[in-house]
């Protein structure tokens, strides 16, 4: 044997022996829980959903500070821009020190001395200065400009400080509805689990039952070969045989099911094998019922879903805020540096100037035909729809509480009684399988108490994985579930 043929087995072997170890290790529910949490793609939803309401938290501190913002731009125009549509003749004036004052220069009548007017009634200048059109035209064709704004808000009819405080109820809303999520999945998983542990027993339970049903099989054959037994009882037995093990193909079935429910609820490929470390759970008896009443304060306190209606009846109220702020006055500070190219600070000049403004502005809103303030009305109603939904909500808290702890209870009395019928039913088969050996009981009489021994354990099951789904439900109700703090 070559030495990559021993390296090649030893692999092997190895891979076996951690495939047999994976398969064969235990999970626990506490373990379950937290995968289910890690893995589950609608808390990782509500966890985003967190992380958004924190960042739009951000979002509208921000508006307290003053705004920068800049503004560019180019534009190109076709034509250039002309002050004058032609050459203009502009009259001259002379100082006169007898008036000591300018005097237009006049054509004057050589005889009169007095001022010649032109056929249009106007005088006419003796000298004039001529201002070229080309000299008021100017290049507009290629045309740069740009603004920095610095913006201060100063009053916005409290809409920044409700946005602000909207924002916190909004964050506060999403980790309520995060942590209400996770005790559904915590509750999810709990249903799941117990179920496989459940078919897990009643598989042995089968098993057992078959057992008991092929030993009684072997028993009735002997007798039929010794002429003290019909052959119609040994169909009988065939029949009831037949009638097992279908049933057990039926729980092997379920359980293979159940398993992989368990795994896509904690986020595993549906074809992982799990081993709960509950699979070989002691029945013990439950003495300890549920309490029968409970402060409903503390209960109303920790109820995630109702704090996330409360943060809602809050938030509504800040957007109450929000929609009145529409009918108040707005006061901004605004400051900017603007520039152009081409400019005309000093003349009309092709290159980038630019100066500093500042000011005021004023919002005062006068007249909107009643939509500003129907706007706020419709708020109004929205919180008080809220706070009727909330009233709702404690109403049928306080009966869900009620419900589950008499579920709890009687869930508790139910398993002491099957295991008082268990108890019973034990000791029913032991005296038939007695009786039958002595031959004063008969195969039907064996078939019935093995038929209540496998309906007694049956209902023993049942009756503690029902305890264990009253108790999670109940502390689900209560609010009392953990559930993970990191968003």
């Amino acid at each position: 044997m070559n030495l990559n043929k021993v390296i090649s087995i030893a692999l092997a072997a190895i891979s076996t022996a951690v495939g047999v170890q994976a398969q064969t290790q235990s999970v626990t529910l506490d373990s379950c829980r937290n995968m289910a949490l890690t893995n589950n793609k609608q808390l990782r939803i509500r966890s985003e959903a967190v992380r958004m309401a924190g960042y739009q938290k951000k979002e509208a501190f921000a508006a307290y500070l003053p705004a920068l913002d800049f503004t560019g731009g180019y534009m190109y125009n076709q034509k250039e821009i002309s002050i004058f549509d032609k050459d203009q003749l502009l009259p001259t004036k002379t100082f006169d020190p007898a008036t000591q004052s300018y005097q237009f220069n006049l054509v004057k009548n050589p005889a009169t001395g007095e001022p010649i007017k032109g056929p249009n009634g106007q005088y006419i200048p003796e000298t004039v200065a001529l201002i070229p059109k080309e000299a008021m035209t100017y290049d507009i064709h290629n045309v740069f400009f740009g603004a920095v704004t610095l913006t201060q808000p100063i009053f916005m009819g409290g809409k920044i400080v409700a946005m602000n405080r909207l924002t916190h109820y909004a964050e506060e809303m999403a980790r309520a509805a995060h942590n209400a999520e996770a005790e559904n999945v915590i509750y999810a998983v709990d249903a799941a689990y117990w179920q496989v542990v459940s078919l897990k027993a009643k598989q042995k339970l089968a098993t057992s039952y078959v057992a008991l049903l092929d030993t009684l099989h072997s028993n009735v054959e002997a007798m039929v070969r010794e002429g003290v037994a019909t052959r119609s009882d040994l169909l009988t037995v065939d029949v009831k045989l037949n009638q097992a093990q279908v049933d057990l193909t039926k729980v092997d079935n379920g359980l293979v099911l159940s398993r992989m429910a368990l795994a896509q609820v904690c986020g595993l490929p549906v074809n992982t094998q799990l081993t709960l470390a509950d699979e070989d759970i002691d029945f013990v008896k439950c003495d300890t019922p549920a309490p029968q009443s409970y402060d409903l304060n503390d209960v109303y306190a920790r109820r995630q879903d109702l704090r996330a209606l409360e943060m809602g009846i809050e938030a509504l109220k800040q957007k109450e805020r929000v929609a009145l702020s529409d009918m108040l006055p707005k006061l901004a500070l605004v400051g900017s540096y603007s520039f152009s190219n081409p400019n005309m600070f000093n003349g009309f000049s092709k290159r980038f100037d630019g100066a500093f403004s500042v000011g005021a502005m004023l919002t005062i809103p006068i007249w909107h035909w009643g939509g500003n303030y129907n706007k706020y009305r419709a708020a109004k109603s929205q919180t008080i729809m809220a706070r009727m939904e909330l009233d709702n909500a404690k109403d049928l808290i306080n009966l869900q509480v009620s419900q589950s702890a008499f579920k709890a209870q009687e869930a508790v009395k139910t398993y002491n009684t099957t295991l008082a019928n268990l108890s019973k039913a034990n000791e029913n088969l032991r005296q038939a399988n007695l009786g039958f050996r002595e031959g004063v009981m008969t195969t039907d009489n064996v078939m019935e108490a093995q038929t209540a021994w496998l309906k007694a354990n049956s209902e023993k099951i049942d009756a503690l994985i029902d305890v264990h789904l009253c108790d999670v439900y109940l502390s689900k109700v209560l609010g009392t579930l953990p559930y993970p703090t990191d968003y």
